[in-house]
């Protein structure tokens, strides 16, 4: 039975990918619900922080914030600060079932050794999940707020798609001292000037598609199934997927309003068109590239990135295919441990 359900699960989101691509050619609207005023200016911010009343189980021992970022709501975070030294920032990944939980590895690795702190994602998490557009400006935003409330320099270390948010704050932030990414996004092949410029219009087309009602409901509903995370975190690991992290991805992807903000992820929204163009090759800020295999993305352009910004270097940690943290957290922690050891 259980087979029978992940084939039918499967089959369903590739017909829906069959109807995506070929309205891909079509000329469509798109049907983006009411957004805030985001469009490239960094949101207001309040000063007000209080203790988390989400009603998601913790994904971490530990004291559990939020902060209300204007125009949007409540950003949830998690802190242990009885460690000493310059605080560490941990930014998840971006996904249907994107939590703390894939950062805890490393949250339990230095708690005690130094401040830690875990953001979660607007839309994600313990943070609200409002019916709103969720672009990269606003993922910004929350980052450049939670080092406010950090209120020093910080180091931070980001998972996949949270290494372009960060990359983004990194190039007006000087707070923002280090960065260590954990097999980032956008550094695959390079693509043509008119696939760089359509690609925000093709976006825009997918998310229309994917956020008429019937179809948002019956491609989240499958997309959220405990077969098909698993399905999707197996391309994450070597060996075993870890059980604690399945079993808070099903929980988390499961609150109200969680489809929100992983259907712009899907439609391609939430990324950059041109990241190594317009991050990654524009960093001054001292970066360290974890990687080795990944499922969904590749590193074609690391070494020319490496060679070309002095400011970056890589590691490989293998064998992993994503998620070194939680297979190899001894090598990732090792070369965390170096890097910072290097910085001024």
């Amino acid at each position: 039975m259980k087979k029978r359900t992940v084939v039918s699960a499967l089959l369903v989101v590739a017909a829906l990918g069959v109807a995506v691509a070929q309205a891909q050619g079509m000329t469509a609207q798109a049907a983006p619900n009411p957004a805030s005023t985001l469009g490239g200016v960094q949101l207001p911010l309040s000063q007000t922080m209080q203790p988390s009343t989400s009603a998601l189980a913790a994904a971490l021992s530990a004291d559990r914030y939020t902060f209300n970022l204007i125009g949007f709501g409540r950003v949830g975070y998690y802190a242990d600060t009885s460690g000493t030294g310059r605080p560490l920032l941990l930014l998840t990944s971006v996904n249907a079932a994107a939590s703390a939980y894939e950062m805890r590895p490393l949250f339990e690795a230095y708690r005690g050794k130094r401040p830690v702190y875990v953001l979660e994602w607007p839309g994600f998490g313990s943070s609200d999940r409002p019916d709103m557009r969720y672009m990269p400006q606003l993922m910004t935003s929350a980052l450049l707020y939670m080092i406010d409330v950090i209120g020093q320099d910080v180091d931070v270390v980001a998972l996949s798609l949270g290494s372009e948010f960060a990359a983004r704050a990194a190039l007006s932030e000087p707070r923002l001292r280090s960065l260590a990414l954990i097999s980032p996004t956008g550094l695959s092949e390079a693509r043509t000037p008119a696939e760089v410029a359509d690609d925000p219009q093709k976006a825009e087309r997918l998310y229309g598609i994917l956020s008429f009602p019937p179809v948002s409901a019956l491609f989240f509903g499958l997309l959220t199934t405990p077969q098909v995370i698993d399905l999707f975190l197996r391309r994450s690991f070597e060996g075993p997927v870890d059980p604690g992290l399945l079993a808070y991805s099903v929980q988390t992807a499961r609150q109200p309003g969680g489809v929100h903000a992983p259907l712009f992820f899907v439609a391609g929204l939430l990324r950059s068109p041109d990241a190594y163009a317009e991050l990654y090759s524009r960093l001054q800020t001292p970066t360290l590239i974890l990687y080795d295999r990944d499922g969904y993305v590749n590193f074609t352009r690391l070494p020319e990135l490496t060679q070309t910004k002095p400011n970056v270097t890589a590691v490989k940690v293998a064998p992993t295919l994503g998620l070194p943290q939680f297979e190899q957290l001894t090598q990732v922690t090792a070369a965390l441990d170096a890097f910072w050891k290097g910085l001024p």
